[in-house]
Formats: C-alpha cells, sequence, structure tokens
C-alpha cells in the first residue's frame, strides 16, 4: 500500500462501484434473487475493501475517529467480510436447485463465521494498544504487541482458509464447465493463488520480526501488489460469467433476429399494417425480435387460407427423395407452401384473383419451434425447390 495518493486503488474502486450501481437495477427488478444479491454485495464489499485501503482513506478514518489504527480493523474487516462473500457466492452460483436448502445452511454458517471473525478482530483491537499511527507496516510494527498481534494473526489465518476454500471450490467447479463460466472461475482461482501469496508474505514478514529481522517491504510491498490485482480478478471472475451470458444471449437474439429476415420479408406484405413496437434504431433486440416473430404468425395465419396442402406434400416428397433430414425436408415444404401461398393471397388482394371459396386451416409444422421458424426462413432464402414452386405460383396466376 505505497500508493500516498491513493489512485492505485480509488480507479479499480470506481471501475467496480460503477459495475455495482449497473447491477442494481436487476436486484430492484428482482430482490429476492439470492444469486443476485450476493453478486451485489460482493461487489459492494470489492469497492469498499479498494476505496479503505488506500492511504489518503487510512489517514482520514484514523483522522475522524481519533483513533491511531482505527482503520485497521476497519480494512481487516472488510477483507473478511469479501472473502466470506466470495464462499457464499460460489455455494449458492455452483449448487443446483435441487440442493437448496444444503446450500442455505452453507451459507448461513460461512456468514455466521464471517461475523464471528470481524467481531473477533475488533474485540482485540479494543483490547490491544497501538498508540502509533502505522500506515504501511502495522502488521510487523505490532507483531509481538499482545492482542492486536492476535487480530492480526487472526486476519491472516480467515484470510488464508478463505484463498485455500476459494481455489479448491473454483477449480474444482472449472473441471466440469466452459466457455465464459469457466473462464471466471480461473480468474477467480488465479486472484486467490495471489491471496495466498499477500498471506505468506505477510507471515513470512512476521516471521522474520519475531527472528529479530527486518523484512518488513514483504509486508509493505510485496503483499499489497498481490493483493491488488487478487481483488480485481476476483471481482472480475464473478462478473466475467454474468455478462457473458449477457452477451451470448444478446448475440443469439441478434443471429436470431437476422435469419428470420427472409421469412420476414416474404410475409411482410400480408403484415404492412401491424402495430409497429420499434423505437427506432436503439430499441431492444428483444422487442424487435418478438416484433419480428408477432409478424411473421399473423402473416402465416393471413394467408392460412391460400395454403395448399398438395403443393406442401410434393416439395416434402421431392426433399425427402434428395436425402434431406425430416426437419430439413419439413422446413422446405412449409416454405414452399408458403411462397406460393403469398403469390396467390397477393393475386386475390389486388382483385386478379377470387379469394378461395373455402379455407384451408392448414397447419405448418415448422413454426411450431423456434429452430424450425429459423429453418423455414433459410429454405426461403435459399432453397431451390422453394424458388422452383414460388415460380410455379406466378406462372400460374399470369396465365389466369
Amino acid at each position: 500500500m505505497n500508493d500516498s495518493s491513493g489512485l492505485g486503488f480509488y480507479i479499480p474502486g470506481a471501475v467496480l462501484f460503477l459495475a455495482t450501481l449497473l447491477k442494481l437495477p436487476a436486484l430492484v427488478r428482482d430482490p429476492r434473487n439470492e444469486l443476485l444479491r450476493s453478486v451485489c454485495l460482493l461487489l459492494a464489499l470489492a469497492t469498499a475493501v479498494f476505496g479503505c485501503t488506500a492511504i489518503p482513506t487510512l489517514v482520514a478514518v484514523n483522522k475522524i475517529t481519533g483513533i491511531p489504527n482505527a482503520a485497521a480493523p476497519l480494512v481487516f474487516s472488510l477483507l473478511t467480510a469479501f472473502s466470506g462473500a466470495n464462499i457464499v457466492l460460489i455455494l449458492r452460483w455452483s449448487n443446483a436447485p435441487e440442493d437448496s436448502g444444503r446450500t442455505r445452511r452453507r451459507c448461513r454458517l460461512c456468514t455466521v463465521v464471517t461475523v464471528a471473525v470481524i467481531a473477533a478482530i475488533n474485540t482485540l483491537f479494543v483490547l490491544g494498544d497501538a498508540p502509533v499511527e502505522r500506515l504501511r507496516d502495522l502488521d510487523t510494527y505490532y507483531a509481538s504487541t499482545p492482542y492486536i498481534r492476535e487480530m492480526i494473526l487472526l486476519y491472516i489465518a480467515a484470510h488464508t482458509t478463505a484463498a485455500v476454500t476459494m481455489t479448491v471450490l473454483s477449480r474444482r467447479w472449472a473441471r466440469g464447465v466452459h466457455g465464459g463460466l469457466r473462464a471466471g472461475l480461473s480468474l477467480i482461482a488465479i486472484g486467490y493463488v495471489l491471496n495466498l501469496f499477500y498471506d505468506i508474505a505477510k507471515l513470512t514478514a512476521i516471521g522474520a520480526h519475531w527472528a529479530g529481522r527486518d523484512w518488513s517491504v514483504l509486508g509493505v510491498r510485496l503483499a499489497p501488489a498481490f493483493a491488488s490485482v487478487s481483488a480485481l480478478l476476483i471481482a472480475t471472475g464473478f462478473v466475467l460469467p454474468l455478462i457473458a451470458q449477457n452477451v451470448t444471449n444478446k448475440w443469439r437474439m441478434l443471429r436470431r433476429y437476422r435469419l428470420l429476415h427472409p421469412l420476414h420479408q416474404e410475409l411482410r406484405v400480408a403484415t404492412k399494417h401491424s402495430i409497429d413496437l420499434s423505437a427506432g434504431p436503439w430499441t431492444p433486440i428483444e422487442v424487435r425480435l418478438t416484433q419480428r416473430e408477432s409478424d411473421i404468425h399473423d402473416g402465416i395465419l393471413a394467408v392460412n387460407p391460400y395454403l395448399r396442402p398438395e403443393l406442401r406434400d410434393r416439395a416434402l416428397r421431392v426433399e425427402s427423395e434428395a436425402g434431406r433430414s425430416p426437419e430439413e425436408a419439413a422446413a422446405v415444404a412449409d416454405a414452399a407452401a408458403l411462397a406460393s401461398a403469398v403469390v396467390a393471397w397477393e393475386r386475390a388482394r389486388s382483385g386478379a384473383a377470387p379469394a378461395p371459396a373455402r379455407a384451408t386451416h392448414m397447419v405448418l409444422v415448422s413454426p411450431n419451434s423456434p429452430q424450425g421458424l429459423v429453418r423455414m426462413s433459410l429454405a426461403l432464402a435459399g432453397s431451390a425447390t422453394v424458388r422452383s414452386f414460388r415460380r410455379s405460383a406466378l406462372e400460374e396466376s399470369s396465365t389466369r
């Protein structure tokens, strides 16, 4: 903690504070979500850790309270709470819903132990005597002072226990997952390995003090560097999978929206009077995708009386004989029947042909599933069979 300006702590703290603010709206919408509460608590504690371990903050706390080194138990308490919050979050995150009862018991136990350690830290500080303000080397300076010594050792012991626990839990879980979650867990594991280095550096400096040597540089320079990088890696590791999942979901919706374009355009003539829910280019992809799917289903319903089952059956035979899978063949057959129906619908709307005397109310197979709807759209864009049936429908309508 050698940054006298505190920027090395305040800047990452500000980033974490921004991440906390970005998660708060979701918590307000779903306040009973235990996982979301744990994430927000973790981010808030990480923000507090960075804010309170900066030298200017330490000086301010000591000055405001009028107690030399009053910032020490505050920082130790926040770091202990942060470690406990990490364990609670990963327990809630990694356990299946059917284990929710056991998970709650474990989380309560972890919370009770964390609160007990924090209470002990503050009690030991009150019982001890630390009259000389030490902003950087309190650990080694008071390593032989009754009660203050025990406070320091208790904090490091709790910190080490949490680091070992989190490293084991995150590495064990990472072996069975992939993608953003695995990357996040790897960052968490690396962060807690650095936490162990932090603890080793602190304990080594204290041990050297007991042996009559001055290795305080380990606690003053090396340990804080480990702690700073560690906290950022851990916080990022917890946030990364959530961001990755959100980005992946958005990307899937955007891709689905784009793939449905041919089907939407095919039916555009039948849905041009539909209500537009979008509000320009900034409309969320969820709204735009819902609008597009709604328009497609409305369009299929509008041209349904013009669907001809015999055309679909003929297209299905052609695709099946060509060796297509049942899903692909059905999608092409549905698309061919739909393309022909749109041609007939347009001709009837223009008055060039009478409406069908009797509605068929034919049910297409593909629109019953999201994947089928996409396959149908791709068939409209690229199937030679669909182009052939559309061309035949156009030729048929022109000869009438």
